[in-house]
């Protein structure tokens, strides 16, 4: 778990009120940098989310140690919170981290299963797994 995670973690037992939560994540995406327009195509939007979003990855390096950064955007704040969660997460990890981290049990770490609409659990799940396949793809392409 990388220290911006835990972080974040460590904000959420201390917010004891789901608003004030809700509140903290819609913050933490405003405080994203937005993503270039150019990169908002096709080919960066992850299908199965309500509502419009981006990833784009980066990744530096060869094989499984290589480093996976990824940069990300949508078009509703409270989803831009949870990029800016996800970032914190998996940004400055390795490719085979980035696959081996239960992202279920991290986001139970914060209590958002449990808090989060169908539609939201839903796209949260599609945009892990697109950051999952990303890096699962170039480590079998760089074996």
């Amino acid at each position: 778990m990388t220290e911006d995670f835990q972080e974040i973690v460590e904000t959420f037992e201390f917010l004891d009120d789901w608003e004030d939560r809700y509140r903290h994540v819609i913050e933490l995406g405003k405080d994203m940098p937005a993503l270039d327009e150019a990169l908002r195509v096709d080919a960066t939007k992850v299908d199965g989310c309500a509502s419009q979003v981006w990833i784009v990855p980066k990744i530096e390096g060869q094989g499984a140690d290589a480093v996976f950064t990824f940069d990300g955007e949508s078009d509703a704040m409270i989803v831009r919170g949870l990029i800016a969660i996800l970032g914190a997460l998996y940004n400055g990890q390795t490719l085979q981290a980035v696959v081996d981290t239960d992202a279920g049990a991290a986001f139970a770490q914060l209590g958002l299963d449990q808090h989060l609409s169908a539609q939201r659990s839903n796209g949260l799940r599609a945009m892990i797994a697109r950051i999952q396949s990303v890096a699962q793809g170039h480590i079998a392409a760089n074996s």
